[in-house]
């Protein structure tokens, strides 16, 4: 099994969901290659070079 860091937020159209897994935080990891609403998804900041790198291809 999995330790993770859940949060209260219900979604409206499914019946039972009222909670989220945080992130990056504990065993979840987070999203690779994130650039927008990277808080959100436990994605660090990348760095300038590899930032200009990925924006090319």
């Amino acid at each position: 099994h999995s330790v993770v860091l859940i949060r209260g937020g219900r979604v409206k159209d499914l019946p039972g969901v009222r909670y989220h897994i945080i992130r990056g935080t504990l065993d979840a990891q987070g999203v690779a290659k994130r650039m927008q609403a990277r808080s959100k998804y436990g994605a660090k900041r990348p760095k300038a070079g590899a930032a200009a790198g990925a924006a090319k291809q």
